[in-house]
């Protein structure tokens, strides 16, 4: 029947309670790491280099979902959390294992190994952020756990769902949870999970029954959680029954899972809301504030951890750790990183050289055991400082940032190359020319390979590309 007049009253009254909503375009938030896999599915994935065929992937992928009328919103990870860095570091060994079975059997076999061995090509998921923006997308890095902003955001937003492979969705009391994995785009079908559902079928909203199928108890603990987590923010949060007495937990017990319980809360969901720590020794040299807001839209993410904590990563590579000639990246680059470093961290009149703190590295390069960071210092760089490059928007800008470009590379003569030649070459004779000065060792060969992917392949299709075969 309704109630007469509720509505006018409402329009009239209470204007902040009426949205305007779009119902003809709907949000999906897409977990892009999850994600890759399902993009990347050369069957050459061992050289790598296909990128204008990924590309044209990402390209149509968006566009299946934008002619639906459905607008996406991507999120990847943006940082590592001190507290999650045990289980990064063994991840990575994990991963370095795999490496090395990978070049072992290109060894014996002189060949691609079987799909049993297939790795992503390293640094993707940092590339297809730039190459999603390059589409037109949204794109965030987070500064949290990636699956607690995503589901977050959808909460916060009122997103259609929730795009990704990761139960902890299940868990989150946010928008539906929809599986990559089992997309199928040319249909725009997946499958949702329904956590609500679940719990009905296990009869777990009600009423909590004992079972003794060893999985099925294990996920009777999932769902029991899951429904705490919807109802712990209705009110009813420091109630006494809010964790149910018939789970028999002990005090130390249940404020373990209170704790856990917290850490499935979203914003929106809790009255304390978190703030990122930093570290008192890196906090003065910029804005944290202006950091944040340019990590968390992609523009240059790997700057935030330096700054404001004084860390960076970077996962595995694929690099053969029984070629005593070729250098590691990470050891290859780390001259560059240390005038970066000089120049993130020197920015304030009062800095002086032996202010500088060193930058803790965790990189996952062949032979370093990840016991601790590598301690890396800084090498002081002279004005203009980073507010300067970062911020200013004033046309006169352009000429110091180029030659503090050049300048990392040790390449201040190339100055005269601007404007002649693209910006993409000149980027790439930077990067050849510091790799010729620092790999005595660099072939013939090696250099055409270069010089070829840089200056070659940008004048193909995609499709041309994909029908090139490699001489016997």
């Amino acid at each position: 029947m309704g109630v007469r007049g509720l509505q006018a009253f409402m329009e009239r009254c209470c204007p902040e309670a009426c949205e305007v909503v779009n119902l003809r375009e709907s949000t999906i938030v897409v977990d892009g790491m999850a994600c890759l896999r399902h993009w990347y599915t050369s069957k050459d994935w061992l050289c790598g280099g296909q990128w204008k065929e990924y590309m044209d992937v990402l390209k149509s992928w968006v566009e299946t979902f934008t002619t639906a009328g459905i607008r996406l919103v991507f999120f990847f990870d943006g940082v590592v959390k001190e507290q999650k860095r045990p289980e990064w570091v063994k991840r990575r060994r994990k991963v370095n294992a795999e490496v090395s079975k990978i070049f072992h059997f290109v060894t014996k076999h002189k060949k691609q190994p079987v799909r049993d061995l297939f790795c992503l090509p390293f640094g993707l998921a940092t590339f297809t952020c730039f190459a999603l923006r390059t589409l037109g997308q949204e794109v965030f890095c987070t500064l949290q756990e990636a699956d607690y902003e995503i589901a977050s955001y959808a909460c916060q937003h009122g997103s259609m769902g929730i795009l990704g492979q990761d139960s902890d969705f299940l868990i989150y009391d946010s928008a539906p949870y929809f599986s990559v994995e089992k997309l199928r785009i040319d249909s725009l079908t997946t499958v949702l999970y329904n956590r609500h559902r679940l719990c009905q079928s296990l009869a777990l909203v009600e009423k909590m029954y004992h079972i003794r199928n060893d999985a099925l108890a294990t996920y009777r603990w999932l769902i029991v959680f899951s429904h705490l987590v919807s109802s712990v923010w209705e009110g009813k949060r420091g109630e006494s029954g809010l964790i149910p007495q018939c789970l028999n937990l002990s005090g130390s017990q249940r404020e373990i899972l209170q704790r856990v319980l917290d850490l499935y809360l979203l914003p929106a969901q809790r009255c304390d809301i978190l703030t990122p720590s930093s570290d008192p020794d890196f906090e003065k040299h910029i804005s944290a504030e202006a950091c944040r807001e340019k990590h968390v839209v992609a523009e240059g993410f790997m700057v935030y951890g330096v700054i404001w904590e004084g860390v960076i990563e970077y996962n595995n590579t694929l690099e053969d750790e029984n070629d005593p000639e070729l250098l590691p990246l990470a050891v290859l680059y780390k001259l560059c990183r240390q005038l970066i470093y000089g120049l993130l961290l020197l920015n304030r009149e009062d800095d002086i050289c032996s202010d500088l703190p060193a930058v803790r590295e965790w990189f996952a390069y062949p032979g370093n055991s990840l016991l601790e960071p590598d301690m890396v210092h800084p090498i002081p760089r002279e004005k203009p400082s980073l507010d300067l490059l970062w911020f200013a928007t004033r046309p006169e800008v352009a000429a110091p940032r180029l030659t503090t470009f050049l300048s990392i590379f040790d390449c201040p003569e190339y100055s005269e190359l601007y404007g002649n030649i693209e910006d993409s070459l000149l980027a790439a004779l930077c990067l050849l020319t510091y790799i010729v000065l620092q790999i005595k060792s660099l072939s013939q060969e090696d250099l055409d390979a270069y010089l070829s992917q840089a200056v070659c392949l940008r004048l193909k299709s995609a499709q041309k590309l994909q029908q090139i075969k490699v001489s016997q």
